[in-house]
């Protein structure tokens, strides 16, 4: 799952079923996950982790910089990996530089950089259907791409009752599977769906449905189709990964 820009989402929940309840808790557990990093209990729990982490010379020094001493416990590292997934946060993709020219405010206006095709795609994401779009900004909340609180399930399978986590869509393009279970492997599939697969549940969205039990067909044209898939690249952001910031702090900067 994409991490970017988890700080902004509206969900605080987090894994695809959102079983911790905030990014402290989510820390820990795969590092006491047997398939994971499997420090279980058989071996020790976190507490062997921890044991090999003071013994290290590395790691209390910088748990001396993060905290002022290099006392190591299962409450810094929580806190530290929380705040470190907080801190990747995407501002340099195509959609964000153009954004920023137009004044930083206006997504409804055609963005110079931007093919007639980016431009369709964007307008089909952000206007609402009586304006010619689909409103995908409803859910996926812009300029950060995150889940809005109140969106429920996409109608993935029929009688879905768990509502997932959705990742920001940021660097969506980069991801090679799609969706909780990895069904499908490219944005054409993904925008097929949404345009003519959605199936009803309990918990889908009612944004999503035409009427009360019948899903909303969007019978997009495959012009559109094309260009909501170009938009959607634009969200990719290739610098901000290669941050400074973000290298490894065991070798040479």
């Amino acid at each position: 799952m994409r991490l970017f820009n988890l700080r902004f989402s509206e969900v605080s929940s987090v894994f695809w079923d959102r079983r911790a309840p905030n990014l402290e808790d989510l820390a820990m557990q795969p590092i006491r996950d047997s398939i994971e990093l499997g420090f279980t209990d058989a071996v020790g729990g976190a507490d062997s982790l921890f044991k090999r982490m003071r013994a290290l010379p590395y790691y209390p020094e910088l748990f001396t910089i993060a905290f002022g001493d290099g006392n190591i416990t299962e409450t810094r590292i929580r806190l530290a990996l929380a705040q470190y997934l907080r801190s990747l946060i995407s501002r340099d993709s195509r959609f964000d530089r153009a954004l920023a020219a137009t004044g930083g405010t206006n997504t409804r206006v055609a963005f110079p950089d931007f093919t007639p095709s980016e431009n369709r795609g964007k307008s089909l994401f952000m206007d609402v259907r009586r304006d010619g779009g689909q409103q995908c900004f409803e859910c996926h909340v812009g300029p950060t791409f995150t889940m809005g609180a109140n969106a429920q399930s996409n109608g993935l399978d029929a009688d879905e009752t768990r509502i997932f986590r959705v990742p920001s869509l940021k660097n969506v393009a980069t991801s090679r599977q799609f969706m909780h279970d990895g069904r499908f492997s490219t944005l054409e599939e993904v925008v097929e769906f949404y345009n003519s697969g959605v199936q009803n549940s309990p918990s889908l969205d009612r944004r999503m449905m035409q009427t009360e039990g019948v899903p909303r067909r969007l019978r997009m044209t495959t012009s559109d189709k094309a260009a909501l898939v170009a938009f959607l690249k634009t969200l990719t952001d290739n610098s901000t990964p290669f941050e400074t910031r973000f290298r490894s702090p065991f070798r040479p900067r």
